[in-house]
């Protein structure tokens, strides 16, 4: 189904794009989902409404067969500098898959008022996925760019896309939000 619309105070949230995480081998060109991130990033700031800049500085504790060990290098969580991160920019720093647990992005949305969250960034099927699933439960109404993100392997990420996605807000593309920013912020 496409976008339908966009509530008034809707924020964009954007996740793990970091020096680190898009450095490593994806289904899809970090690129690309960059470049359209950025654009949604610059489109609303524009008019006036929230960005959030997700990245990652750890992992959650327990075991897991394909568990993440070690410290990360050097320059690993620094944001990607295409994002163009300002001022009025909220930074999340999570350790965990999503980007609500154990952080203030809960909090901080309630505050400015938002009922509705524009997702993209790296991966589909981890991080992005996590954050889709809190928000929903939270009753925030969710929207996913579908062409603004990618996973590590195709087929995870074709299975939220096509699978989850659906179950948990609106997916569409890129120019589908710019559209309705520009149109309904006219």
């Amino acid at each position: 189904m496409p976008i339908t619309t966009l509530d008034p105070k809707t924020a964009l949230v954007v996740i793990d794009l970091q020096k680190g995480i898009v450095a490593l081998p994806t289904a899809h060109p970090t690129t690309d989902v960059v470049q359209r991130s950025a654009q949604l990033a610059d489109a609303f700031r524009r008019h006036k409404l929230p960005v959030v800049l997700v990245n990652v500085a750890g992992g959650a504790p327990g075991r897991a067969d394909q568990a993440r060990g070690g410290e990360f290098p050097p320059g690993f969580t620094d944001l990607v500098p295409e994002l163009n991160r300002q001022p009025s920019d909220h930074l999340v720093t999570k350790r965990t898959w999503g980007a609500f647990t154990n952080t203030d992005l809960h909090a901080y949305l309630k505050g400015e008022g938002v009922t509705q969250i524009v997702l993209v960034g790296v991966a589909t099927s981890i991080g992005v996925e996590s954050t889709a699933r809190h928000a929903h439960e939270l009753g925030l109404n969710v929207t996913l760019v579908t062409d603004a993100m990618t996973d590590l392997h195709n087929d995870a990420h074709h299975n939220s896309i096509t699978r989850i996605f659906p179950r948990l807000g609106e997916t569409g593309m890129t120019q589908d939000v710019l559209e309705l920013l520009d149109r309904s912020r006219a």
